[in-house]
């Protein structure tokens, strides 16, 4: 029996021929990654089990984006003791205010994680890399400590799920769609501890953006990881950006999968997952009752040139709805700086627009947006549970930037044809 993409890349780092779905490994890894809300966690287990040395300066990257600039004291407490850990330990990618952004968008545009690599990150959406041909999957902070540490992490061998993607999407829709509607489809456990793998003549039809959107919500289908296949469009994304060599693996045909899905793109809708779970889907057309107060586009989903460009198709030389707010949030600041050359920051402001400076902030209730009771935010992020972005009676409705975009000038849930 073959073995998927994820296990021939578990194989390699964990110096074995062969792995199976199953199979208990130790892998060496490439990249071990923490924020300003874990590292200060891991770096205390780290100290307390008596390291005082990062196995390799160049392969841990700690990135200060959840609540920074800081909201609050205790986020200034958290945030200073990154500084020191990564300035004792003479930390390569360390990333703070002026060159930071959201970390799962930032390590791919600085070159920072390649095809081929084995990535941890103290993050749930370290996930994201699956779409350069990563393995890259989420821990916990002890899990961080010991990989800084040890430059090593143990793994069950996942099993996989096979979406074979053909067509190509509406002019309305975005990797955020066909993600929601996967879950949608299979729900938020569908894909537990396994790997989702994409394939299909399909993939060519699909940015390296909507690859990074829909890899970074596999988490949210329970999944282990998700991953691309390295084409002509991942190789061009990484020629001349990535400091490590790509390497590229590619499943076997006889590769064993637990289930085989086919997705045709050209069907995708534009889509919304509903309060409070993302399995939660609708299509937006189905929503136009529903009132909102806020809108969000910006996340580690959802805050890439791509997403900006669609917001200022949409919201240029118009005005956001009277009683709504929109907050624009670039996720790094290569992709600030390219807004406001553009003259989209411009644009955004004058629709009525704020645009705030790279952080996660709303999107787990930090600061730049929290809800009120009662209010309602259509948002780009990546989950609507109770309580999410503010308080317990508030909802969160997620989406693609076109629907956002187009929601914010309405008020409602709207799909972005229907303001034209």
């Amino acid at each position: 029996m073959g073995m998927t993409m994820t296990q021939k890349i578990l194989a390699a780092h964990a110096g074995l021929d062969y792995v199976s779905e199953g199979q208990l490994i130790s892998a060496k890894l490439d990249l071990v990654l923490g924020n300003d809300i874990t590292t200060p966690v891991a770096v205390n287990e780290f100290e307390k089990a008596g390291f005082d040395k990062v196995f390799n300066k160049d392969s841990i990257a700690i990135v200060l984006d959840h609540f920074v600039p800081n909201k609050d004291i205790k986020a200034a407490e958290q945030s200073k003791t990154c500084r020191q850990f990564a300035n004792c330990q003479c930390i390569s990618h360390f990333y703070d205010v002026g060159k930071m952004g959201i970390e799962h968008a930032l390590l791919p545009e600085q070159g920072v994680v390649t095809a081929g690599d084995c990535v941890i990150g103290a993050d749930s959406h370290t996930c994201t890399y699956g779409a350069l041909g990563a393995f890259s999957t989420g821990v916990g902070s002890t899990d961080m400590a010991a990989g800084m540490a040890t430059g090593m992490a143990w793994f069950k061998v996942p099993s996989a799920i096979r979406f074979n993607l053909t067509g190509k999407l509406p002019y309305n829709c975005s990797g955020k769609d066909v993600i929601l509607s996967i879950i949608g489809n299979i729900g938020v456990d569908g894909a537990l501890y396994k790997s989702m793998e994409f394939s299909g003549d399909g993939v060519q039809n699909l940015s390296i953006d909507d690859r990074l959107c829909i890899c970074n919500m596999a988490i949210e289908a329970g999944a282990k990881n998700g991953i691309f296949p390295v084409d002509e469009i991942t190789q061009a994304y990484m020629t001349n950006r990535c400091e490590r060599k790509p390497v590229v693996f590619e499943a076997d045909k006889d590769a064993k999968y637990d289930k085989v899905y086919e997705i045709d793109l050209s069907k995708i809708k534009p889509t919304v997952s509903c309060p409070h779970l993302p399995e939660n889907t609708r299509n937006a057309e189905e929503l136009h009752d529903i009132k909102i107060d806020q809108v969000v586009i910006g996340s580690c989903t959802n805050g890439r040139m791509e997403d900006m460009e669609a917001a200022y198709k949409i919201l240029n030389g118009k005005t956001v709805a009277q009683n709504a707010r929109c907050i624009i949030i670039p996720a790094t600041m290569q992709i600030y700086r390219d807004c406001i050359e553009r003259g989209y920051v411009t644009a955004f402001i004058d629709a009525g627009a704020v645009v705030s400076t790279p952080t996660c902030g709303p999107c787990l209730g930090g600061y730049m947006g929290i809800l009120a009771a009662g209010e309602r935010c259509v948002s780009t992020t990546n989950r609507n549970f109770v309580g999410r972005m503010g308080h317990t009676e508030s909802e969160v409705y997620l989406s693609s930037p076109f629907t956002a975009a187009a929601s914010a000038l309405t008020g409602f849930i709207t799909e972005y044809k229907e303001v034209q």
